[in-house]
């Protein structure tokens, strides 16, 4: 029987996906016909054929074992021990899984691509991302047109944070297939990483030209104009972004964001407020709503945004109304101070801290009232 039809179908390697790229399963496919095998093989052969079935059907453990027989009993030893990898990174047995990849490709003398392949891939889920590269690279020699390898190569390569290698991987990946635009997205993220904003910007133009109905496109670009600290960019991005989805509440709070570092609080509120009739929950966005209106000394719509963000669960908001009740104190109106708290206290009845608080800017509002009275 010929190697390529004994060994099991490789796995289908899903990694832990970085933001930064789309990582494509790797898989090693085997389609040979069927030889006959040779009489001192045929119990081996047998059990390797039981194994496959118990495999597809999620018994890892006891196909492990019949692998391990079969191996005992004269089977193809690189065979065996591939199948006993894929089963070992099923079992999440990672570092056992490694040696038995490695131990395949030893054996095979380079007939059994698929070993190299998913070493590389186990290699890169044990974050060993060094020698993950080097087997890539093996596996790229003798098989320069895999596009997920590429892909993988190009992401071990940003976890080393070698963005050169990365963006060269990420070029040959969208050689293989320049109709992805999700390749030209990943391509400019890489760009962004080097610091190169404008070169990733054209590149997410040139995606988002090609599919404009992802709307994320425009989104990113903001994301990368105020990375680069281009904030009437960015906030123009989001913007238009924003006129194809005008409810996404998180480009208006990165809107709203982008305006107030651009010295324009007052158009930023206004997309905080945008953002919270959208979602009034949105306790980061109300804490911002009410930060920017306690320094514009917009003192109600200050208390309103905290209370909101503390109605939400937001500790933030406590902190506001807090920072908003000695404000008060420091201008002398105690009572306002008190008030402020005691509103506090009804979304927050068990706050003992919250309610001495409260009595200590009252006590001292009553004191000043006492000591007017007396004159």
């Amino acid at each position: 029987m010929k190697r390529s039809h004994r060994i099991l179908l490789a796995l289908n390697v899903i990694l832990a996906v970085l933001a930064l790229l789309a990582i494509v399963p790797a898989r090693a496919e085997t389609s040979a016909p069927p030889a006959a095998p040779a009489p001192a093989t045929v119990a081996a052969d047998n059990l390797i054929q039981r194994g496959n079935e118990l495999y597809n059907k999620g018994e890892y453990a006891k196909a492990l074992l019949l692998y391990k027989r079969a191996e005992q009993r004269g089977s193809d030893p690189a065979v065996a021990a591939f199948n006993q990898g894929n089963c070992l990174f099923r079992m999440s047995k990672f570092p056992e899984a490694a040696a038995a990849f490695r131990k395949a490709v030893r054996l095979s003398d380079g007939n059994l691509p698929a070993a190299q392949l998913n070493l590389a891939a186990v290699l890169f889920r044990l974050e060993q991302y060094g020698e993950s590269i080097a087997a890539y690279r093996r596996v790229l020699r003798e098989d320069p047109e895999n596009l997920g390898a590429w892909l993988y190569l190009a992401d071990a390569y940003v976890r080393v944070k070698d963005y050169i290698g990365a963006l060269q991987a990420m070029e040959r990946a969208r050689d293989l297939d320049p109709s992805d635009v999700s390749l030209v997205y990943q391509t400019a993220e890489i760009h962004a990483a080097l610091k190169e904003y404008d070169k990733a910007v054209e590149l997410v133009r040139e995606a988002y030209a090609r599919k404009p109905a992802e709307v994320d496109f425009l989104f990113y670009i903001g994301d990368l104009r105020r990375a680069q600290g281009n904030l009437s960019e960015a906030a123009a991005a989001y913007r238009e972004g924003l006129s194809h989805r005008e409810g996404d509440v998180d480009a208006l709070y990165k809107r709203a964001d982008a305006l107030a570092q651009d010295g324009k609080p007052f158009l930023a509120m206004d997309y905080l407020q945008q953002a919270l009739a959208v979602k009034p929950d949105y306790a980061d966005a109300a804490v911002f709503l009410g930060n920017l209106a306690f320094d514009a000394k917009w003192w109600e719509r200050s208390e309103n945004a905290y209370r909101q963000a503390l109605q939400s669960g937001g500790k933030e908001g406590l902190e506001g109304l807090r920072n908003l009740a000695y404000e008060f104190h420091r201008q002398g109106r105690n009572d306002e101070a008190a008030g402020v708290l005691t509103r506090a206290l009804a979304l927050r009845p068990q706050d003992a801290e919250l309610k001495a608080e409260a009595k200590q800017y009252k006590d001292l509002a009553d004191t000043a009232k006492s000591g007017a009275s007396a004159k």
